[in-house]
């Protein structure tokens, strides 16, 4: 059996255990909701157990997918256990459709499909507030090499074909995410962190009502409202 032992980190949302078994963590999801980079702050009574379970069956997706990711399995109500990962120092957003910062920063419409995913890099960094970066700055500072780049690329367009269809199955539209990869023991890249809608854009289809963490950031709504239509949805999906 798999317990904690110390606790190894501790972030906005989540805050992650070394166990028993030194190749395994277990990462805990709290009611912490934040916006803005920590600027506006909440406790919210069962997110963390929420965003546990969409996290869960979005891995377990993957995984049917082909994708190999650091989930184990669920644990305890907020807990799940995950391999050990050296996380890359980078977040990889994939965005669908035109929406948060990238409408501001282009002065596109909201809503706008794009024809093929962008995909934008940032590093982590929370005193820096996780600043937009290019390929040439990952180089030169030695955050990821080229052969890894091009992996994490790959693997990046295969998530987001993957969560696009489930969530369409769902009848959400998934307008984009981020996602965090990390090494192994073994040297295989698998996908980390989470899949919440904390970190992913998600309309109703129909009406395109937003059911993420925007309703937090822009009062759009009750948070917890909008993680239980998308859990009622994805439910359904095989």
């Amino acid at each position: 059996m798999v317990e904690e032992t110390k606790l190894l980190y501790k972030g906005k949302a989540k805050k992650m255990y070394e166990t028993n078994n030194p190749n395994l963590l277990i990462q805990y999801f709290t009611d912490n909701a934040t916006a803005f980079n920590g600027v506006k702050h909440a406790v919210i009574d069962e997110k963390g157990g929420m965003n546990k379970i969409i996290s869960a069956m979005a891995f377990g997706w993957l995984e049917k997918c082909g994708i190999a990711t650091h989930f184990v399995e669920e644990n305890s109500g907020r807990e799940m256990v995950v391999k050990r990962l050296k996380m890359l120092p980078i977040e990889v957003v994939v965005r669908n459709i035109a929406a948060g910062s990238l409408v501001k920063r282009l002065g596109l419409k909201k809503g706008e499909k794009f024809p093929s995913p962008i995909l934008e890099f940032f590093y982590k960094s929370d005193e820096l507030g996780d600043p937009m970066i290019n390929e040439s700055h990952i180089s030169v500072f030695k955050w990821a090499d080229d052969e890894t780049m091009k992996n994490v690329k790959e693997i990046a367009y295969k998530v987001n074909d993957c969560l696009s269809d489930k969530f369409a199955q769902a009848g959400i539209k998934l307008v984009d995410f981020k996602i965090e990869l990390g090494f192994d023991g073994d040297g295989n890249l698998l996908v980390g962190d989470e899949i919440t809608p904390d970190g992913a854009r998600l309309w109703d289809a129909e009406t395109g009502e937003v059911l993420d963490k925007d309703r937090f950031r822009h009062d759009l709504g009750d948070l917890i409202e909008g993680y239980e239509k998308i859990l009622a949805k994805i439910s359904r999906v095989k």
